[in-house]
């Protein structure tokens, strides 16, 4: 049996180690997320929720999706955002339900966060839903929309990250 040096073994060591640490940050690069962050996308059946020049800037427009028992809210939000569509890509959606404990969220204008009255997290529209703070530990769920610019009507068609108390989105 050959024997392996002090030297040699912390070498080898640092190197493996060196190897591991640049591999997990490639790997972080290629699929980034937040630490306790599920990335959950379902794809559901097309509904219909507006037309993009009948919405009006900071004004909510509530519907239900993917089923009667999920409250989203649709906002217009006057500027470019992160998942938005429509001819100015600004129209966002979410769900209204706090991933805390699914209490309601309500859409404050002036400020353009979601809030939720129980444990007062809070959620910013502007940013794909991002919890900004609160005892809530998961972004709200993104409500996936497509625009045709054909008829100018903007469709639910999935939703992004996992509803409050559903294992798969589906009651």
């Amino acid at each position: 049996m050959a024997s392996v040096s002090r030297r040699t073994f912390l070498k080898m060591g640092g190197s493996v180690a060196a190897g591991v640490a640049i591999g997990a940050s490639e790997l972080a690069q290629a699929a980034p997320t937040t630490a306790g962050e599920t990335q959950v996308t379902l794809p559901y059946k097309k509904q219909v929720i507006a037309r993009a020049q009948k919405l009006q800037v900071n004004k909510p427009v509530a519907f239900n999706y993917p089923d009667a028992a999920s409250p989203c809210v649709l906002i217009k939000m006057g500027t470019p955002v992160p998942g938005g569509v429509g001819p100015d890509r600004d129209i966002v959606a979410y769900s209204t339900q706090c991933t805390h404990m699914g209490c309601p969220v309500n859409y404050d204008a002036e400020k353009r966060i979601f809030k939720c009255p129980c444990h007062f997290s809070m959620f910013d529209a502007e940013q794909a839903g991002q919890m900004i703070s609160g005892q809530a530990t998961e972004n709200l769920p993104s409500i996936v929309l497509e625009y045709n610019h054909t008829d100018d009507t903007v469709r639910a068609v999935a939703v992004e990250g996992l509803i409050y108390g559903r294992q798969s989105n589906v009651l």
